[in-house]
């Protein structure tokens, strides 16, 4: 047994192996050691191998799935070795002491799943191969739960940023040709000679029987090789067998409004900043009642359009369904009940589908049939809801055939039987009602088994192992062990013995043959009827696709209503008002606690293209930011978006440096961080590109930071020309506005009342004033004495630059922090002395003014 191990072993050395024994998948060695830490389950050991106990742990077949889970989830990848015969057949092939043939038969990776339990219903899950071929890069990525494809072709620099918004669960490349990815993610290397543009094209055509790709979009030579690579990949962990892949589309760069890695992250698009989905954009907009839906919610927020006509496509879509909310909410309600029919077609393509899988299948195509009916009945159809109606009709045939066929709620085990529709199959119905005769005659003859030897306690059970037998209490057992009895020992139980007769026997049999003869029937039935849905794969997976986009136009006509959002409007020219914009997120969490949000305006154009802004910490200055630039994310994504209104130039690009953060793993301190996304922004950004930069040159001393943020600001304004919010605390950026044409001055409004800093979110025109800073770090909670010695530091920096225009003027008269610490104290001691000795009774209210006056300028002092 170890032998057929170890050979298994050496075709998934970087695989745990799950091999079949019985009811359980066991693992050995190194495997059972990594698998029983990860599992939490205990270690043990079988036999020996070469002088030494050999470690061992296993889970149980019927609940692998959910330990299937955790192991992907901690990034391993599993190898299934299946028995591929059973005991008898091979016994035949070799004797009584030969080996169950086994066999791997899948490998379960983080980018192959199509289980429900192993997947996020909302979130896709995408594998991606990158080829770097002939001086582009091409990157092919397929979900194969949906067997959804695409092909694309970037410049090197590009390709950071497309993986950022793909999002693979796992990434191949060729073993001779990486390239840098900036990706979390380790890279599977798989040979070279996968990726070849000519396979990749014979590959294609072959799949989808083809003369020409021309009907699917224009791919060179990297896309090829990227979805060469893809394929063998596929085939290799399904061991010889491909998922559902669908003709593959071709996207390019300047189809889609791109964003880096960093972008991303600082704007919360898919997940949010400590994690997680909650709190993220799309966690805040999605309102899609199928998980399909959901899907394609995210793919839209994560890869806005930069086609006007298509973007104006989605809004009139969601247009229609805002106008129209008794039809929205209808429409909604049908959809609630609308399967993942894209899923459940690419288990069954995979060779991992169920009777139910069919049943979703019956059930979604029937439900886009009606709601096809129920939109063709409307006169006021929007274009891209007027497309849909062709992927929403047909599948009479097929659809008629799983009416027919099929139960109403089909188990998710085929094994369980019983799945098909009496009436479909009248030898089917012959077969059951045998078998179903055949138990009422087992009951009847256990009756008549308890009259004839007087044991009322007689009963016939059946079981998996035994089959059909006769159980009796232990004290009656003697007189059916008697050799005239008619009855044959077969085992005895702890409180029980069990028996056979000739009768049940005979009985047994005709049940067995009846049962067996329509478990083969419907297995017939089934796997006709999964290869009659396989032959319409295409045709499903379009009216899947339509489902979903109805999902995600009536969600976001709902998340509009909700919050009052409005429909931007697209202009030709570079430009970006924003009459009351808000952040979709910070709003929605302000609801939750009953805040309110201050709303904002913001204009800008080929006059006035670059803010300036200043203000305190807290004050809102990275919301304003973040802001403005998810409104044009929405926009450019097809939805309405928070503001009274919206009027939007096209964007080619977003880029955001707003944060601190540093990746210590690849040696880079915050300031390196900052300064390499800056460095991205400088080189990438395009005149039609949207910035915002939050304190730049924080990170370094001050006069460096701020020659480094004065040559940014001036970078962006006369360089690259692009629209652009700009946040600092450098007052000195302001001297900008005089030589910069294009630049204004903006600040967040505070104030200070009784001591304590009011921060109103309000941005105003104007430079700001001051900082704040020791204001929001005594809301920070900083120790008051430190807070005093700030002021102290504060006053003798202001005292210096005031008489000799530097910035750390003063500071070498500065008391040391003891002895300053000290005077104050002192000075506290007098003013305390002065008002224990004041008889407040006795003065006059114009006396006890003039005490104030001078106990404040003492203060002061």
């Amino acid at each position: 047994m170890l032998a057929q191990y170890l050979a298994l072993k050496e075709q998934a050395p970087d695989s745990l192996l799950f091999y079949r024994m019985g009811d359980f998948f066991e693992l050995f060695f190194d495997d059972a050691r990594h698998a029983a830490a990860v599992l939490d389950i205990a270690l043990t050991s079988r036999g020996e191998h070469a002088g030494a106990p050999v470690p061992m742990c296993g889970v149980p077949v019927h609940a692998a799935e959910q330990y299937l889970a955790r192991l992907i989830r901690a990034g391993c990848r599993v190898a299934i070795a299946e028995q591929v015969e059973s005991p008898a057949e091979a016994k035949a092939r070799g004797g009584t002491k030969t080996l169950v043939r086994r066999e791997i038969v899948r490998f379960v990776t983080a980018g192959t799943l199509t289980e429900d339990t192993l997947l996020d219903a909302r979130r896709a899950n995408v594998l991606a191969a990158v080829a770097p071929l002939r001086g582009r890069t091409g990157i092919a990525c397929v979900d194969v739960s949906t067997g959804e494809m695409l092909l694309e072709s970037h410049l090197a620099g590009d390709v950071a940023a497309a993986l950022a918004r793909i999002d693979p669960a796992e990434i191949i490349m060729p073993d001779d040709r990486r390239c840098e990815t900036d990706s979390d993610l380790p890279a599977i290397l798989r040979p070279a000679a996968h990726f070849s543009a000519r396979e990749g094209k014979a590959r294609l055509l072959d799949l989808h029987g083809v003369a020409t790709l021309d009907g699917f979009g224009s791919f060179d030579t990297a896309a090829l090789g990227a979805a060469s690579g893809l394929i063998a990949y596929l085939e290799h962990v399904g061991c010889g067998r491909l998922p559902l892949l669908l003709p593959p589309r071709a996207r390019g760069s300047d189809d889609l409004l791109m964003m880096d890695e960093a972008t991303r992250s600082s704007l919360e698009i898919v997940e949010a900043a400590g994690g997680g989905r909650k709190g993220s954009l799309v966690a805040c907009i999605d309102r899609c009642v199928t998980g399909a839906g959901a899907r394609l919610l995210t793919h839209d927020l994560s890869a806005p359009l930069t086609d006007a006509a298509n973007i104006r496509a989605r809004l009139h879509a969601v247009r229609w369904f805002v106008d129209n909310p008794l039809w929205r909410e209808d429409m909604r309600t049908m959809l609630r009940q609308a399967p993942d029919l894209a899923r459940a077609l690419a288990r069954l393509v995979a060779g991992r589908g169920s009777p139910r899988d069919l049943g979703q299948l019956r059930d979604g195509l029937l439900l886009g049939g009606t709601l096809r009916e129920r939109i063709a009945g409307r006169d006021d159809i929007p274009a891209l809801v007027e497309g849909l109606l062709p992927d929403l009709a047909g599948h009479h045939d097929l659809v008629g055939a799983l009416q027919s066929a099929l139960i109403e709620h089909p188990p998710a085990d085929r094994s369980q039987g019983g799945f098909i529709a009496e009436g479909y199959d009248t030898g089917l119905d012959e077969l059951r009602i045998t078998a179903r005769q055949g138990r009422r005659a087992i009951a009847t003859l256990e009756q008549s088994f308890r009259d004839s030897t007087n044991i009322a306690a007689l009963k016939i059970r059946h079981n998996n192992v035994l089959g059909y037998f006769i159980e009796v209490p232990q004290r009656h057992a003697e007189a059916l062990m008697q050799p005239a009895s008619g009855f044959t020992h077969r085992q005895t139980m702890k409180g029980a013995v069990r028996f056979n007769a000739v009768a049940l026997h005979e009985e047994a049999a005709r049940i067995a043959e009846a049962g067996g003869r329509a478990e083969v029937a419907e297995a017939a039935h089934f796997e006709d009827l999964v290869a009659r849905a396989c032959r319409s794969a295409e045709a499903i997976a379009q009216t899947a696709r339509a489902l979903a986009r109805l999902d995600v136009s009536a969600g976001q006509a709902e998340r509009a209503a909700q919050g009052g959002w409005t429909q931007p409007a697209l202009a030709d020219e570079i430009c970006l008002e924003i009459a009351g914009g808000r952040h979709p997120a910070v709003e929605a969490a302000l609801e939750e606690g009953s805040g309110r949000f201050v709303a904002n305006d913001c204009t800008l154009d080929n006059t006035d293209r670059v803010w300036l802004i200043g203000g305190p910490n807290m004050g809102g200055k990275s919301t304003f930011l973040r802001q403005n630039a998810l409104i044009i994310l929405l926009a450019q994504a097809g939805g309405f978006v928070p503001a009274q209104n919206a009027r939007i130039g096209l964007v080619d690009r977003i880029f955001s440096r707003v944060g601190a953060s540093d990746n210590l793993a690849k040696g880079r301190s915050t300031f390196m961080v900052e300064m390499v996304e800056t460095a991205a922004i400088l080189t990438q950004a395009t005149a039609r590109s949207f910035v915002i930069l939050d304190e730049v040159g924080r990170g370094t001393s001050t006069y460096d930071g701020l020659a480094l943020a004065w040559a940014v600001a001036e970078n962006v304004h006369d360089a690259i020309g692009c629209r652009c919010l700009f946040a600092t605390h450098y007052h000195e950026l302001a001297k900008l506005a005089e030589s910069c044409d294009a630049l204004s001055l903006h600040h967040v409004r505070a104030r200070e009342w009784k001591g304590e800093l009011v921060l109103l979110h309000e941005l105003s025109a104007g430079p700001a004033d001051r900082s704040y800073g020791l204001a929001v770090a005594r809301l920070a909670g900083l120790p008051q004495k430190v807070i005093s010695r700030a002021r102290v530091v504060l006053g003798r920096l202001e005292e210096g630059r005031a008489r000799t225009g530097g910035l750390a003027a003063g500071l070498g008269e500065l008391p040391l922090f003891a002895a300053a610490e000290q005077a104050e104290e002192d000075q506290c001691d007098t003013l305390r002395e002065k008002l224990q000795s004041l008889n407040v009774d006795a003065i006059t209210p114009k006396d006890a003014l003039d005490i104030l006056y001078d106990l404040t300028r003492e203060a002061r002092a």
